[in-house]
């Protein structure tokens, strides 16, 4: 069967064919998913958990398209996973990106844990950061203080602690200096 071409009855059972290699699961998982077909989304969240990071995003990508409700607290679920914080990156992006109410605590949580010194995974730290700033969730104020303090993710915590605070710009630039 040619997946390129196939309906979505042939894309979900494809899904658990056996013999089935993953690229082709993955694309009628994909495929599926960018059409709203829920039957990607246990397919989907298994490939965003994958340890190569193109499967990881394009599991994002049709996860964030499908809407279905379980995706914020599945991407929850991997994000915070502290034996899986090497493959996170594509669930805390996903989890910005959805606004979800379980978002920011997700976000804060694994944030919270990727502050130790010498922790090996500051761009999940760095996606952690970027995401509370785009959610502009108050909760985030205390972790985002903190990370203040790490050299990669300073300049982004400070950006987003700003974005906390409405009309936070306007103030700093009034009181720099006049060239």
């Amino acid at each position: 069967m040619a997946l390129a071409a196939a309906g979505p009855d042939e894309l979900a059972a494809s899904l658990s064919e056996a013999g089935r290699p993953l690229w082709a699961r993955e694309l009628a998982a994909y495929r599926l998913g960018l059409a709203g077909d829920r039957r990607a989304f246990e397919a989907l969240v298994l490939l965003l958990n994958h340890r190569d990071p193109p499967r990881c995003e394009a599991a994002a990508q049709a996860l964030a398209v499908l809407g279905d409700p379980r995706t914020a607290r599945a991407a929850a679920a991997l994000a915070t996973n502290e034996l899986r914080t090497a493959y996170a990156l594509h669930p805390v992006r996903l989890l910005a990106a959805l606004r979800a109410p379980e978002s920011a605590p997700a976000l804060i949580r694994t944030l919270s844990r990727l502050l130790a010194p010498n922790d090996p995974y500051w761009r999940v730290a760095l996606a952690c950061v970027e995401g509370l700033g785009a959610l502009a969730d108050r909760r985030a104020r205390e972790v985002l203080v903190r990370a203040q303090s790490h050299p990669r993710l300073a300049v982004a915590a400070t950006a987003a602690l700003r974005g906390l605070e409405p009309g936070q710009d306007s103030v700093l630039q009034s009181q720099s200096p006049l060239p």
